[in-house]
């Protein structure tokens, strides 16, 4: 009789403890979901700086904005569109060793000595000569060459005759090189400053109209292995 209730006892025991019995009597047993670690927190490192873009040929479409005061120079890089092409999209041209600049329909167009500004003008008027009835042009300095633009040389009567290397940044015209060169001999003939380009051609500046009266439109830009000469005055007075 004993043995038969232990029997009993010890059945109920092992049945109440199998998976079939919790999935019964606990009705949130399939429900219970691991406890799941939690990952560390991924570290976010800062992004780097991007190099800019040319702010105004992506964001405007007046040739108001556009640079007035910076002069473009050989081997500069301009980014350049026309807003009322269909693709509206920008173009990387360069300046050229001789100071021009390849524009799409029209070809070379002499840029040196220019600000985008001006460029952009002169642009606008041989588009719409041709090609376009109305041509609103964005142009804007993309990278500025860091090398020389090369050398010019000065020699005659002035203080220091010699090479001199053309600024990467800057428009550089006879007068600037006469004075870089120490100014002017005693004698120096400042009305007939004779300059000579690789190509033989050559031409006089009258650097007394330049300097003593305001005329810097006649201040020549000067080139790459252009040649600058002073001449004296015939009569020492």
């Amino acid at each position: 009789m004993k043995l038969g209730v232990y029997a009993t006892v010890f059945a109920l025991i092992v049945w109440s403890s199998t998976p079939g019995y919790a999935q019964r009597y606990n009705p949130g047993y399939n429900n219970q979901e691991p406890v799941a670690t939690p990952m560390p927190a991924p570290v976010r490192t800062p992004a780097a700086d991007l190099p800019p873009t040319t702010s105004t040929v992506l964001r405007t479409n007046s040739m108001a904005a556009l640079d007035d005061k910076k002069r473009l120079g050989s081997n500069d890089y301009v980014s350049f569109r026309v807003v009322e092409d269909r693709d509206n999209e920008s173009q990387r041209l360069r300046v050229s060793d001789n100071g021009e600049l390849e524009v799409p329909y029209i070809g070379m167009v002499p840029a040196e000595g220019k600000t985008c500004k001006e460029l952009a003008n002169n642009i606008k008027a041989a588009l719409e000569r041709e090609y376009y009835y109305h041509a609103t042009v964005i142009l804007a300095l993309d990278r500025v060459s860091e090398k020389s633009r090369g050398r010019i040389y000065v020699y005659g009567s002035v203080r220091g005759q010699g090479p001199q290397e053309i600024p990467a940044d800057e428009r550089y015209t006879v007068s600037k090189a006469v004075i870089r060169a120490g100014g002017f001999g005693d004698f120096a003939n400042k009305r007939k400053v004779k300059v000579t380009r690789k190509n033989g051609k050559d031409f006089t500046v009258d650097l007394k109209r330049v300097i003593e009266e305001g005329k810097t439109e006649e201040d020549v830009v000067l080139q790459p292995d252009d040649q600058i000469y002073v001449p004296q005055r015939l009569i020492n007075m």
